[in-house]
């Protein structure tokens, strides 16, 4: 299965997947809610889903995804990150893996870029999930008066993909 290939090859490059991820959150004033903490704890968060890619990815089921993602994004509202900003983190980090997979494999046949499309649906429902999941969590938090702030109508909502602002800052992140 071309697609497992690709899978081991994030897992085997995870630290520096990693290691960028952070750097990009850290630098972004889309995230600067994520500048409160550490850079070693965001770490460890992007290791254990990039180390285990193919776990996360294969194995796992639903019902773990939404376990592990609500309580990232429980943990996130507890820190007082908006919820734009844990949204943008993990479009960020599905956006990180996707640009190391077109720098690092090239597919030399039809087989090898239908495993790389394959890959890309599977990370994609992944990080859908992810948010879904989140963002069910990021509620409930809010409901229970945790996160009032963190939810307010002053928080400044993410620009629209495809305007301007949108683009360019996409550009910055690669």
């Amino acid at each position: 299965m071309v697609a497992l290939k690709l899978v081991r090859l994030i897992e085997k490059h995870s630290e520096e997947l990693v290691q960028g991820l952070a750097e990009q959150i850290q630098a972004s004033e889309r995230m600067c809610d994520f500048r409160k903490i550490p850079p070693a704890d965001l770490q460890l968060a992007a290791a254990e889903v990039y180390r285990n890619l193919g776990e996360w990815l294969l194995q796992k089921t639903e019902e773990d995804i939404e376990r592990r993602f609500a309580a990232i994004a429980a943990r996130r509202a507890a820190e007082r990150i908006s919820l734009h900003q844990f949204v943008w983190a993990l479009i960020v980090s599905r956006d990180h893996l996707w640009r190391f997979l077109q720098r690092e494999a090239f597919a030399c046949n039809v087989v090898e870029l239908y495993g790389e499309i394959e890959l890309h649906q599977m990370l994609t429902q992944f990080f859908d999930r992810a948010v879904y999941y989140g963002v069910l969590a990021y509620d409930k938090a809010e409901r229970q008066g945790r996160g009032k702030t963190i939810l307010s109508s002053e928080a400044r909502p993410p620009m629209l993909v495809g305007t301007r602002s949108s683009a360019e800052d996409l550009r910055n992140i690669r």
